[in-house]
């Protein structure tokens, strides 16, 4: 996984500013979905054409986070990216930007094609959601259903991993915040192409956009939650 150092400094800034080094004490487990993003072959699989070398280390993490979040009464969402160019909202201009070798790599993640399946390796189950999206973000209106399919099941709070941690997870994430979201973005679930990127990220995400927690400290949170409310 990703090595993860914060400097001391911004630690320092950012409890002064929340009060500790955390946001959210407890969860209502049934307004919470563990959004994992694009863990599909073209990123996961060794050689594809848009590969994420780091992504294959973090599927089990990944799946042990889907199966708390199962057995606590949240939903788990997987979204896969999705080219499509004759899709309503056009991202042509995009798309020009392109080198030939990187639109190639694009023509690939069309729905249906090998490299936009789920990667084997993820834990998908019949009581999971799939949606497609279109762009980096998973929550821009006609380019994805997620926030209507959430808003409908009353959910409030995201948690997000997967894949780039600098690009569709960041995207996501920040989006969620301004959607009015509460944003858990996880430090070990997320992967991307160097430690240097991913720091980049979480950074961001820690001093602005969300809660930024490792697996061992989100189950014990969902576990504390589940309990304090099985209680009441």
């Amino acid at each position: 996984m990703h090595k993860v150092t914060i400097p001391a400094h911004i630690i320092e800034r950012v409890r002064k500013v929340r009060g500790g080094d955390h946001i959210y004490s407890t969860l209502d487990m049934s307004r919470v979905a563990h959004v994992c993003v694009d863990m599909q072959v073209g990123f996961v699989a060794e050689g594809a054409p848009i590969e994420v070398p780091m992504t294959r280390e973090i599927t089990g993490t990944i799946n042990t986070i889907s199966a708390a979040i199962r057995a606590a009464g949240g939903v788990n969402v997987f979204t896969r990216y999705t080219y499509d160019p004759s899709e309503k909202l056009s991202w042509d201009h995009w798309f020009r930007t392109l080198p030939p070798s990187q639109l190639a790599a694009q023509e690939t993640m069309r729905a249906g094609m090998l490299d936009w399946e789920m990667d084997p390796s993820m834990e998908v189950l019949d009581s999971d959601i799939i949606v497609d999206k279109t762009r980096f973000s998973a929550l821009i209106p006609e380019t994805c259903d997620m926030d209507r399919i959430l808003k409908a099941r009353g959910i409030d709070t995201l948690i997000i991993t997967g894949t780039l941690t600098n690009c569709c997870c960041e995207s996501t994430a920040r989006d969620a915040l301004q959607m009015g979201y509460n944003v858990i973005f996880m430090s070990d679930a997320n992967a991307t192409l160097s430690d240097e990127e991913h720091l980049g990220t979480l950074l961001s995400m820690y001093t602005i956009f969300a809660d930024v927690m490792d697996t061992p400290y989100l189950l014990d949170l969902i576990a504390s939650s589940t309990a304090a409310r099985a209680a009441a």
